[in-house]
């Protein structure tokens, strides 16, 4: 911790990074006390035993009396991830610039340098929550036509929306109250498909729940807008269950003093993004033309 100026360094790099995280607040977040991690991944939801051959119904349901139980157990399978370290640094800030500049350099370059690392930190866990948009290892829906088709012509978003809820309820997990990721292109789609295209067959929407602001949640999503979403994708996720931050290094800055010359400031974090419960994402592809 340094103080320069009266500017509590290591404070004001902490307050900028709490300002403008997106996706970080939606992941689970914990510590690691080493850069190799080792966790452990369910294979399934629930348990539904080995069906006899010849048999369609559950082993587990409607068991004959005296009959022994079906024998069934979870498995797991073992994963490991690495620790990524994040870091930038601004040039030696002088002594003189320091002391009478206009612009106070200190305070300006902790506010961008804290924001770039966390900018490369919010697309590292949307990479690893969408799973590097491979449309594999999460759910999977494509757009019924793409939300910017002209006319809008074929574009169902209400459709495409309860599509990735289906899918995620289908294994397990409660979609409501989940998060729809979207970059801000697709964002205006959607609201303009809502308000232009239906807003006559959905009442009051275009009017009164545009100015109640209801319109950022939908179908029981809350919808986050995040300039790292990749073109032509939107994701929906249950918060603080899809996805473990894994902190080794908070953000954490520095000052290097070279006295007589000047100053420069560092500011890193280490960590890395583990998709503990790929079932719990569905990434929606198409959404552009």
């Amino acid at each position: 911790m340094a103080d320069i100026r009266g500017i509590d360094i290591d404070k004001l790099a902490k307050g900028f990074a709490d300002e403008e995280i997106k996706l970080k607040r939606f992941v689970t977040q914990s510590t690691t006390s080493a850069r190799e991690i080792r966790w452990y991944r369910k294979t399934s939801g629930f348990i539904t035993g080995t069906t006899t051959t010849g048999i369609t119904a559950s082993p587990i349901a409607n068991v004959a009396q005296g009959a022994m139980p079906t024998v069934a157990e979870q498995s797991w399978t073992r994963m490991t991830s690495y620790v990524k370290k994040y870091m930038i640094e601004s040039p030696f800030i002088s002594e003189e610039d320091i002391r009478d500049s206009d612009v106070d350099v200190l305070a300006t370059n902790v506010r961008d340098l804290v924001r770039a690392v966390e900018h490369q930190v919010d697309l590292r866990i949307w990479n690893i929550i969408s799973n590097g948009q491979s449309g594999s290892g999460v759910n999977t829906n494509a757009t019924s036509a793409p939300w910017d088709t002209a006319s809008f012509t074929g574009v169902d978003v209400i459709e495409d929306l309860m599509e990735a809820k289906m899918n995620i309820r289908v294994d397990g997990y409660d979609p409501e109250g989940a998060i729809l990721l979207v970059n801000s292109y697709d964002h205006k789609q959607i609201l303009t498909w809502l308000i232009s295209s239906k807003g006559s067959s959905i009442p009051s929407f275009a009017s009164q729940k545009i100015e109640t602001g209801v319109v950022m949640e939908l179908l029981g999503l809350r919808v986050v807008v995040d300039e790292n979403v990749t073109a032509d994708y939107a994701l929906v996720m249950v918060p603080q269950r899809a996805a473990t931050w894994k902190s080794f290094v908070p953000i954490t800055s520095a000052v290097i003093d070279e006295p007589g010359i000047g100053k420069k400031i560092r500011v890193w974090e280490e960590g890395e993004c583990i998709l503990t419960d790929p079932n719990a994402v569905n990434l929606i592809t198409n959404t552009r033309a």
